[in-house]
């Protein structure tokens, strides 16, 4: 997940000169909370580098900090995969650097919600062919409306995170922009986060590196400054994702058929999840030409397969969308043909594009083919006009090749 950090070699910390670097770090933790000094803040932590500065910063400003740790998942399972997020190691070290702080902290026994939420609409995405992002389904749900829910209840008035976003007011509004490490930049997977839910957010690390970030671990002592950074999905051990949905949804294990899009049947598979779009090793088939899979049918079981050029996508629909843009909505946005730069995928810039509504559902059409689109993945839209500006988004249910 977004937060995950697993074992790989020590990263790059930058020194903190003195009091004043320290100092200029608290200060802009109290910028970004925007709240009087001894104001109640709840701080997820995660048990990583970020959220945990997170939390020692604010204690640092002078806020009443209160850290929640979520326990996700099964610990004896994930003791077994080294630095899982939420794991029983992440546990323990978000409950160390809280008593080294000198904060309340609670950890909240949220494995059912995260299940239900995450891990079997992970399995039942892969199942109906598309490929999905469970990070953005656990900020959108678990994370970000029912843990702002508990901060809530503790009386917090703000939630704090280790994310790399910026939270700026214009107008008396929230916007979500950008952070200025853009290679640490996390908006792409919270497109998701709501008006509401941002006028209560923090994000305290938005002006920080990543190396910054562990430098002010290192002068505060805390253990975790040299823990490395997540590259794994949390809940799912080695990586090996296709085990964890054998064993959740066998179904998805039925044999089929691998199809040309001319409609050659060119060999079998074992399994329609073992396949994503745009996949080109594991195939298995050949025909003279590079293949790649450009379509998943899961009623049929079949697995296109086509040339590359197939892959480049002319438009999409857009389900569960989400807005924080200037206008109503993001019907009426697309109702007036609003550009837009789109982010199909976290690895890939934002393309021109713009809005429309096509029998009710709204679309985004490429000003030029984009490559590597698939149903279930997210699509972020940003301001063409401040391309740091997120304006929301959604997850893409169809879409369109180029012809």
């Amino acid at each position: 997940m977004t937060l995950a950090e697993p074992l790989c070699p020590v990263p790059n910390i930058a020194p903190m000169t003195g009091k004043a670097d320290m100092d200029r770090a608290i200060e802009s933790a109290r910028a970004a909370v925007g709240l009087p000094v001894g104001s109640r803040v709840v701080a997820a932590m995660s048990g990583g580098v970020d959220s945990t500065v997170v939390a020692a910063l604010l204690h640092k400003a002078g806020y009443d900090v209160v850290g929640v740790t979520l326990q996700l998942y099964d610990h004896g399972a994930a003791l077994k995969k080294k630095g899982a997020c939420c794991a029983g190691q992440d546990i323990h070290d978000a409950r160390l650097a809280a008593e080294t702080l000198g904060i309340p902290h609670y950890v909240l026994d949220y494995e059912s919600r995260f299940r239900d939420a995450v891990i079997d609409q992970f399995a039942d995405s892969y199942l109906a062919g598309q490929t999905p992002v469970p990070c953005i389904r656990c900020n959108q749900t678990v994370k970000f409306r029912d843990l702002l829910d508990v901060a809530r209840d503790l009386g917090a008035e703000a939630m704090a995170t280790g994310h790399y976003v910026r939270r700026s007011v214009v107008n008396d509004r929230a916007q979500m922009r950008k952070a200025i490490d853009h290679s640490r930049d996390q908006s792409y997977f919270l497109f998701a986060t709501t008006a509401q839910q941002l006028d209560y957010l923090r994000f305290p690390l938005a002006d920080l590196e990543k190396p910054q970030v562990r430098g002010v671990a290192a002068q505060l002592g805390l253990r975790i400054a040299a823990k490395p950074d997540s590259q794994d999905i949390c809940f799912v051990p080695n990586g090996d994702y296709r085990t964890l949905i054998d064993k959740l949804r066998p179904q998805g294990r039925e044999a089929g058929e691998i199809v040309h899009m001319d409609g050659r049947v060119l060999g079998g598979h074992s399994g329609i999840t073992d396949y994503t779009i745009g996949q080109r090793r594991g195939l298995n088939v050949a025909v003279g030409e590079p293949l790649f899979v450009t379509r998943l049918d899961p009623v049929k079981r079949h697995v296109i397969v086509g040339p590359r050029e197939a892959l480049l996508t002319a438009s999409l629909t857009l389900d569960e969308t989400n807005w924080l843009g200037d206008e109503p909505s993001i019907e009426a946005a697309a109702e007036a043909g609003a550009p837009v730069l789109a982010r199909v995928r976290s690895t890939r810039p934002p393309s021109p594009a713009r809005l429309s509504l096509i029998d009710g559902a709204v679309a985004v059409t490429f000003a030029t083919g984009e490559e590597g689109v698939a149903p279930g993945q997210a699509c972020a839209l940003y301001d063409p006009a401040d391309p740091d500006r997120l304006l929301g988004g959604g997850f893409i249910k169809t879409t369109a090749a180029v012809v």
